[in-house]
């Protein structure tokens, strides 16, 4: 296992750092105690050193020292100050991994020293429940063997591929920004179980699961979305009378678009 003996820096610990954290404690990968953690909120760090068994500082560069691998776990308005912070401390031993939305790996090399290993990831917020879809790409002095410990690592949080960096502003707009384009889905669905007579509680359940295996569906039959919707659309019955109702306002232009223009923003925030 390409994680065995190695130390975890997580700088930031808000909901994706602290997400990452679980998932790392959780999977066993790494023992707690080689975790490092560090954040300015001094409350949140000492949840996480007593929920995890981790270790936890208010200086970044203590879990720098600490670490072979760092994750980056900051807003991007940040992330140059964290880097300028830690600069000195990150030696060509260190792998560096940037969650930051839209700061690509050339701007974060250039604010490092040379020969720095850097690797660029884009998860979404389905990493709290484990079930985050994260896209992975490599720096220029980022070895293969650094690539496959990143997809160990966000393995344990949900699904992990590489993809190149020119393609990471789509896979914001699809996956990082994704499941905020399936929430109001699910509260719709269920707001229509509510016209028709189901209780709130019971409808939200009934919609949020549909949707969750649908999804499994997809991913753990490899049958096409297509072919799985005429499996269930029977001639003249119920579903091809929703299916009709749905492309009549548009559902699939409104989710392309919905991801198309996800994407330029992301592309916008890198320039």
């Amino acid at each position: 296992m390409n994680l065995t003996n190695k130390k975890i820096g997580v700088i930031g610990t808000g909901k994706m750092g602290a997400a990452l954290i679980r998932g790392i404690v959780n999977s066993k990968v790494v023992k707690s105690t080689d975790i490092h953690a560090s954040d300015v909120y001094e409350l949140g760090l000492e949840e996480l050193k007593k929920e995890l068994e981790i270790n936890v500082s208010t200086e970044n560069k203590q879990t720098v020292l600490n670490s072979d691998i760092i994750i980056l776990a900051v807003k991007p308005q940040i992330l140059k100050a964290i880097l300028a912070g830690i600069k000195g401390s990150v030696t060509s031993d260190k792998l560096l991994i940037s969650i930051a939305a839209g700061v690509s790996l050339k701007d974060i090399e250039s604010e490092l020293e040379s020969g720095s290993r850097v690797i660029r990831v884009m998860p979404n917020i389905a990493a709290t429940v484990g079930e985050a879809a994260s896209g992975v790409c490599s720096g220029t002095n980022a070895s293969i063997n650094d690539a496959e410990i990143t997809l160990e690592i966000f393995r344990t949080i949900g699904s992990a591929l590489v993809v190149s960096e020119h393609l990471m502003d789509a896979v914001t707009g699809l996956s990082g920004s994704g499941p905020a384009f399936i929430f109001p889905v699910i509260e719709a669905m269920a707001d229509g179980g509510v016209y028709e007579g189901l209780d709130r509680q019971c409808a939200l359940t009934l919609a949020a699961q549909t949707v969750l295996g649908a999804a499994k569906m997809v991913l753990e039959t490899g049958i096409h979305p297509e072919e799985l919707k005429d499996m269930v659309t029977s001639p003249a019955g119920t579903t091809i009378r929703g299916i009709h109702a749905l492309e009549e306002y548009g559902i699939r232009a409104a989710f392309m678009n919905a991801v198309i223009e996800a994407s330029k923003r992301s592309k916008e925030l890198g320039k």
